[in-house]
């Protein structure tokens, strides 16, 4: 059974980023995380990223939708 809550570390590795990074992500509050411990120990649900990851992949066809590679912009 996959682990419900992910480390930074960890999803920084899922996503191919740094750490620095994946705290961005969730200081900025695109990644919803959670605060917990005494010492502010940061984790993202899994569900949660994979709904991150989603949104992602709506966001980039939605960009490619709109700036076409190679569309003539003098018409």
């Amino acid at each position: 059974m996959a682990p419900r809550f992910l480390t930074l570390a960890d999803v920084a590795e899922t996503l191919n980023i740094s750490a620095a990074q994946t705290y961005a992500l969730v200081r900025s509050g695109d990644l919803p995380a959670i605060k917990i411990g005494g010492r502010g120990q940061w984790r993202v649900e899994a569900a949660a990223l994979e709904e991150f990851i989603a949104r992602m992949y709506d966001q980039t066809r939605s960009f490619v939708r709109n700036h076409p590679f190679g569309a003539d912009d003098t018409e």
